[in-house]
């Protein structure tokens, strides 16, 4: 891989590359950057261009982790492996930190629902003892939802607070390790739904059984955040959501550490191994372990059949911290992993690269992102190799781009 500098300015072209463009395989080989945003894709190169030589490498989208609970060093590390948006499912970033964030080049974007929806002592309450992360103990302080009433305006408080989206928790514990867990009743869950509609916000529930999924797709919500694996899906349950227009996040690699799976095989990874810390990579090396009765072949069947039903699914990890109790993740090296897992599942390597890109920029209304056309961000990923072919080669990254600014070359 080469580049030819031709002048000084901004402008950058891409040459010689296999283009995905976040829906389908291209065939022109050129893209042209000015600035932060994509100016051309085919035709000539702009007289005065920055030329580099992708030498047939595979050049797409920046990658969109749909799933995660994140901190600076999480969207750093994220920025490493191509992952340039992350979609928080709990927490509390500032609007006024969030968009300090979307001007920097050194870390991915993020968006966030703020705190989550949920009742006394309710999901993810059990874990924050356990937290590294001082802000998410102050949940404790939190106020809970217990009520239709209290429900509209801890949604209306988010909102004003600048979240992005809503989210609510359904987790009654037994598949997680903690069984008896209370949750919202439905005229809660519905009346939290409804207030973020109404200032047209989407609404993401955690979900894990097959009974709380009827309840968050009974409810109206927009998004699944987990795949349910206390069971196998009825064709009732799965027409259900497909008719609901939801989409489903499964977080794969979420399910394989709560099985007992460990990701210490990525760990050894060289491509993973020299973009993490230690720390990580001993976190990524343990599970979970919460579920260890549940396959992932059961897992993979729900996807195929939801897939077969024609619901959106949405490539995400769920990667937090790293703690003991949340074993076999890491931020950034775990979308890839779920890639692999998403393919493992039955779906085409296209199929996976979109869940990972266009759609989940469309299901959130990213516009500016997750495709490589004309007038989008410059949030790309040249990897090594063919992903549409082998969905493994997404982790031999020569480069990544935030807003047209190039952070890492191989």
């Amino acid at each position: 891989m080469k580049d030819a500098h031709i002048g000084s300015a901004t402008t950058v072209a891409i040459i010689n590359a296999r283009v995905f463009d976040g829906e389908r395989a291209i065939d022109e080989q050129t893209v042209v950057i000015d600035g932060a945003h994509i100016q051309a894709i085919g035709g000539r190169v702009p007289a005065g261009a920055t030329v580099m030589d992708a030498d047939g490498a595979t050049l797409l989208p920046g990658l969109i982790d749909a799933h995660v609970h994140t901190d600076m060093e999480g969207l750093r590390d994220a920025l490493k492996f191509g992952v340039t948006t992350e979609l928080e499912m709990m927490g509390r970033w500032s609007a006024k930190q969030r968009k300090e964030i979307s001007e920097r080049n050194d870390v991915a974007d993020i968006r966030s629902p703020g705190m989550g929806v949920t009742p006394k002592g309710g999901h993810p309450t059990q874990y924050m003892s356990s937290s590294n992360n001082l802000l998410l103990r102050l949940f404790y302080r939190y106020p809970f939802v217990q009520t239709p009433d209290e429900a509209v305006k801890f949604v209306d408080k988010q909102v004003a607070g600048g979240a992005d989206y809503i989210k609510v928790f359904i987790e009654d514990g037994s598949c997680v390790g903690y069984p008896g867990l209370p949750v919202p009743n439905d005229e809660t869950l519905k009346a939290a739904v409804n207030e973020a509609h109404r200032h047209h916000k989407l609404v993401i529930a955690h979900v894990t059984t097959a009974a709380g999924t009827r309840q968050a797709t009974d409810a109206g919500v927009d998004g699944l955040g987990h795949l349910f694996f206390d069971r196998a899906p009825s064709a009732e349950l799965v027409t259900y959501i497909a008719s609901s227009g939801a989409f489903v996040m499964p977080t794969l690699v979420t399910l394989s550490t709560a099985f007992g799976n460990t990701a210490a095989w990525l760990a050894t990874d060289k491509r993973v191994s020299a973009r993490l810390s230690q720390q990580w990579l001993d976190s990524l090396s343990r599970s979970m372990n919460v579920y260890p009765q549940g396959r992932l072949e059961d897992a993979y069947a729900t996807v195929r059949s939801l897939r077969d039903a024609g619901v959106d699914i949405l490539a995400g990890s769920d990667v937090s911290e790293p703690i003991p109790i949340l074993g076999g993740l890491a931020h950034g090296a775990s979308l890839h992993h779920e890639l692999q897992l998403l393919v493992a599942a039955g779906l085409e390597p296209i199929e996976a690269l979109r869940a990972a890109t266009s759609t989940p920029a469309r299901r959130f209304g990213l516009t500016d992102r997750g495709r490589i056309v004309p007038g989008a961000r410059a949030d790309l990923l040249l990897v090594d190799g063919d992903p549409l072919v082998s969905i493994a080669d997404t982790l031999s990254i020569c480069s990544v781009w935030r807003r047209g600014v190039r952070l890492q070359a191989g």
